[in-house]
């Protein structure tokens, strides 16, 4: 099957609606998603990581953030090595430096500012599901790493669980674990790993989107909806799951994580 047979309205552009950045800048640093997730790419890039240090003759890591948005997930990364962000909104690189965080370039996916083998280390953290062709972004990814270097993946999975977040973020397209190994290898990568995440609040998530296609209710954004009392718990629930995923794959999610290796 084609990852490109359920695309939206391709004529959208791929950058997210404005709105949505100044959202993101204010609440990724605490909203109970963004800090699970964090926590989960966290566990994957230390393995990661660890593996690629043992092979490099260099001192540090070269890492690229591509989608950096604004820049919390860079901020992560540079625990890692010398990480450096691209992001095709120049909203979003302004909250970047905001951050203190300088090494930024606007760019897009399917065309990075970046010379061949540049990097140890390619993030593509919900990043790819924004792209009319997600292969010729992969590929891109893979350009610009060196040989046995390693890209990390994390995309929305799922067209059944559409919703007011995905139209907001001008996605074209949700996963299913065989759609996106297809994309993966025919960018030329080898997979490594590949699980389903966030179990925990797959049926919530289903349960509240379709409530919203029946009822018609379209937030400004999906982030501004949370429980306040429960925010931190439900982080420390979604982030929970590293320590599962340390030793299995979960058959299902409402998103996917991918380690793939770029072998030449």
């Amino acid at each position: 099957m084609s990852t490109n047979t359920n695309i939206i309205d391709k004529a959208l552009p791929r950058e997210m609606q404005q709105h949505t950045y100044s959202i993101m800048h204010r609440i990724e640093e605490t909203h109970w998603w963004f800090v699970g997730r964090r926590k989960i790419i966290e566990s994957f890039l230390k393995r990661v990581c660890a593996e690629l240090k043992s092979t490099s003759r260099k001192g540090s890591l070269n890492i690229l953030d591509v989608g950096c948005g604004t820049g919390a997930n860079l901020e992560m990364l540079s625990q890692f090595g010398q990480a450096e962000g691209v992001d095709v909104s120049a909203e979003a690189l302004e909250f970047c430096r905001e951050r203190g965080l300088q090494q930024v370039k606007q760019g897009a996916v399917e065309a990075l500012p970046y010379k061949n083998d540049s990097f140890d280390l390619v993030t593509g953290l919900d990043v790819v599901e924004h792209l009319d062709d997600d292969v010729a972004g992969l590929k891109e990814m893979r350009r610009v790493l060196r040989a046995g270097g390693r890209s990390v993946l994390f995309v929305p999975a799922f067209m059944f669980l559409w919703g007011v977040q995905d139209d907001i973020s001008n996605h074209r397209r949700r996963y299913t674990m065989d759609n996106l190994k297809e994309a993966v290898r025919k960018a030329g990568f080898e997979i490594e790993r590949a699980s389903y995440v966030n179990l925990s609040f797959f049926a919530p998530i289903f349960f509240g989107r379709l409530l919203m296609r029946v009822t018609g209710l379209r937030p400004a954004s999906e982030n501004n909806i949370t429980i306040g009392a429960l925010n931190g718990v439900m982080g420390k629930l979604f982030a929970a799951e590293r320590f599962l995923l340390r030793h299995l794959n979960f058959p299902f999610g409402v998103s996917i994580i991918c380690v793939a290796r770029r072998l030449e």
